[in-house]
Formats: C-alpha cells, sequence, structure tokens
C-alpha cells in the first residue's frame, strides 16, 4: 500500500513540518517609544540579523537590523513612519497597517521605493515593481535589511544543509516524484519522464493535485 504524498501530509495548517517554536526570536513589532541597539543577534529562522532594542521604559525588542546599524545607535534614525519617506528612499520591513508589525521587503537585499505621500495614502513600488497604497503612519525601517549575500556561501556538505533545514521545519532532503514508486506519486514508475500530463485542474483530488495546478499558460515563451 503506497503512503500519501506531500501535499497530503501538509494539508492545511498541519504541524509535520514545523520548527520548535522554543528557537524563535520574539515576534518583530514597532514602540512608539524612545530606543537604543544594545546589541546585533542571530535569529535561526531569518536570514537577517535582528537588532536588539533596549527602549526608555526598560522592556527588550527586536527589529530587522538593517545595513550600517550599530551598537549604540538610536533607532530614530531607522524607524520612521511612512509620511516623513521622501521620494526615491529605500526602504524596508514595512508595516501594511498602523501596528501591525513588519510584513513586507524583510529578507536581506530586499527594498521598496517610495514613490509619492499624501495625507491620506503613501504609494510605494514593491520589488516585483508592483505599486502599493498603504496608510502614512505605517512605520518602516529606512534602508536595506542587512545580511545580503550569505547565500553565496555554499553549504559545501550535507550535514550541515540538513542542520538548516530542519532547524526551520522543512522537509529535507526531498526526493522527486518521478524517483519515486507509482504507488507513492502520480509522477512515480516511469522510465523516462512523468508519464503523464503535468497540468491539472483546479477541482483535481489532493491525490493526484501535483505539477502545475490550473496554469494560465504553458510551454516555452516565443
Amino acid at each position: 500500500m503506497g503512503k500519501r504524498i506531500i501535499q497530503q501530509r501538509r494539508g492545511k495548517g498541519s504541524p509535520t513540518y514545523r520548527a520548535p517554536p522554543y528557537k524563535f526570536r520574539p515576534s518583530l513589532k514597532y514602540k512608539n517609544q524612545l530606543g537604543r541597539v544594545v546589541d546585533i543577534v542571530n535569529d535561526r529562522i531569518r536570514n537577517s540579523p535582528l537588532a536588539e532594542i533596549k527602549y526608555s521604559d526598560r522592556s527588550k525588542g527586536y527589529i530587522i537590523a538593517p545595513e550600517g546599524i550599530r551598537v549604540g545607535d538610536s533607532i530614530e534614525r531607522f524607524v520612521v513612519l511612512l509620511s516623513r519617506v521622501t521620494e526615491g528612499m529605500q526602504i524596508s520591513a514595512i508595516e501594511t497597517s498602523p501596528n501591525s508589525g513588519p510584513k513586507l521587503c524583510r529578507t536581506p537585499g530586499s527594498f521598496a521605493t517610495m514613490v509619492s505621500r499624501g495625507k491620506k495614502e503613501c504609494i510605494i513600488q514593491l520589488p516585483s515593481k508592483k505599486k502599493k497604497k498603504l496608510n502614512p503612519n505605517c512605520r518602516v525601517i529606512v534602508g536595506i535589511p542587512a545580511g545580503e549575500g550569505r547565500r553565496e556561501k555554499p553549504f559545501v556538505k550535507a550535514g550541515k544543509k540538513w542542520i538548516a533545514m530542519h532547524a526551520r521545519g522543512k522537509l529535507y532532503p526531498r526526493t522527486s516524484g518521478v524517483a519515486m514508486n507509482v504507488v507513492d506519486h502520480p509522477f512515480g514508475g516511469g522510465y523516462s519522464g512523468l508519464g503523464k500530463q503535468k497540468t491539472v485542474s483546479r477541482h483535481t483530488p489532493p491525490g493526484r493535485k501535483v505539477g502545475s495546478i490550473s496554469p494560465r499558460r504553458t510551454g516555452k515563451k516565443r
């Protein structure tokens, strides 16, 4: 009897591949208080380093560390309201609504560009070139998240990659469907290729919904 495929095991909200929460740093939030950077720390579930902040009420918090930040810096230099950002400036760790916490452009090297600002809404351009309207009271970080280039260093050994993936709750190593037996995957059992059509309908049963699900187009662009 075959086993369930990966999509079925994951399901919707399945804890099968979930990283243990005790390894996480606290969630990232902006406080409306004065603060100073006391340390730059690493978070194993994020690619960007975090800046540890000590606020005026002696509480501690974390923000995504932008390039150029140092221990002893005041966060007022980096965390500002969207209404105070000038046109053409690079911003990151952007809130989608006031006090929602950073949601956009949090990975190393990614940033959005300020297009225009007004009293009721501000327009930013995301890395995908898509423009988005946001509330002027949303907080952002001026600059680019640090850590760009860390992916350029190879893992070298398979064990290092295994540790990194399992620390984040990722499935690794992952076997391709064509390498499985026919009872374990719809693409399995073939000697050369998939053995059946890759595109499937949106209403396909979960055990067959693999490959290109309801694609807009297929084939090479000409």
